[in-house]
């Protein structure tokens, strides 16, 4: 069962927070919803879930529009970022809580409570209560609650934001896991963490002041995003203001040349470059000359910042044995392919 948003809008008292979100989620698939805070991502999954409601459009689950249905009725698991597990319960009956409320039979319960503790490797800790628990195995059990329940669609709303960051990776690694064993299940994950979405997403919806910015695969949007936004907030990005000449691009006073480029010439635009694509020397047609301003050693790379005609340009390079100082005059190089020209969303263009 898959998601659709068809013009979906939410509004609180006449300001806009989802504006005409049109978007679908395939049977099976994990869309990750990312962008920074109060883009409108966690609306469009509470308009999933039904503890908001749109005031124009329509949500799907499958073919049954589910606008108007109360979120009991809509058969969805839901992870949110703080757990939400009763403190009193302990763990194997906060699991069972959705399956008590839907009245499932109790052999049937004990029978999918293990199920979910077993999948998402907490059934040693079934007798436990949530205080008795690290963060990372309250999250596991707040999982298993949602997958009892045998969910088609799952909602995950920053499950891991509350997680250091060795829990998070090895989380990280655990949903992946669980999707693999529960292919069918579709999967709305909302975060503001890019790796988290590059890592576990089929898809990214990257979500911007109410509104869908763009959708594509991590490797799309990575290597050839649509905009600027895209381009700085999936991944770094070097994104350096030229204007389009007839056989290539001027960064400034510099000469640059692009992989392709249908934009008329005169026509200004942004050139994204990623830091790991670029490298010190004066090879190829695409350099760059400038003064080191800061360097940092980040054990398998150096980051250096360099200001190129008044522009802070980011090359992340494999550690360096000799790395130039601070103040030195360096070029820089990158290949025409390894740049992507942007002409939508430029900055002072209306």
């Amino acid at each position: 069962m898959g998601i659709r948003f068809d013009s979906v809008t939410v509004a609180y008292d006449g300001n806009v927070v989802l504006d005409s979100l049109d978007l679908t989620v395939a049977p099976g698939e994990v869309m990750a919803l990312l962008g920074p805070s109060g883009s409108g991502k966690t609306t469009a999954l509470r308009a999933v879930a039904g503890f908001v409601r749109p005031v124009a459009g329509r949500v799907f689950l499958g073919d049954r529009d589910v606008t108007d249905l109360p979120p009991h009725r809509r058969g969805i698991g839901m992870v949110v970022q703080q757990y939400a597990l009763f403190p009193h319960m302990r763990v194997e009956d906060n699991v069972a809580f959705g399956l008590r409320a839907r009245k499932v039979a109790r052999s049937e319960i004990r029978e999918r409570v293990a199920e979910a503790l077993e999948m998402t490797g907490m059934a040693a800790y079934a007798r436990r209560h949530p205080r008795e628990l690290s963060g990372g195995q309250q999250q596991r059990v707040a999982i298993a609650r949602a997958l009892a329940i045998r969910p088609d669609v799952l909602l995950l709303d920053e499950p891991l934001s509350a997680l250091d960051a060795q829990l998070r990776s090895g989380m990280l690694a655990e949903l992946a896991r669980l999707h693999r064993e529960l292919p069918h299940v579709s999967i709305l994950y909302v975060t503001h963490d890019q790796v988290e979405a590059l890592t576990l997403a089929d898809r990214i919806a990257v979500m911007d002041k109410a509104r869908l910015q763009s959708c594509g695969t991590p490797r799309e949007l990575y290597r050839a995003p649509a905009n600027e936004f895209t381009a700085s907030f999936v991944g770094n990005a070097n994104l350096l203001p030229v204007t389009v000449g007839s056989d290539g691009v001027a960064f400034g006073g510099t000469k640059l040349k692009v992989a392709t480029s249908t934009a008329a010439t005169g026509t200004r635009a942004t050139l994204c470059i990623r830091p790991h694509l670029i490298a010190l020397g004066e090879e190829g047609p695409n350099r760059l000359t400038g003064k080191v301003e800061e360097i940092q050693w980040r054990g398998a790379t150096h980051r250096l910042l360099v200001d190129v005609e008044g522009h802070r340009v980011l090359a992340d390079l494999r550690e360096l044995r000799d790395p130039p100082a601070l103040g030195d005059a360096v070029t820089l190089h990158f290949a025409p392919e390894d740049a992507v020209l942007l002409t939508a969303g430029v900055s002072g263009d209306d």
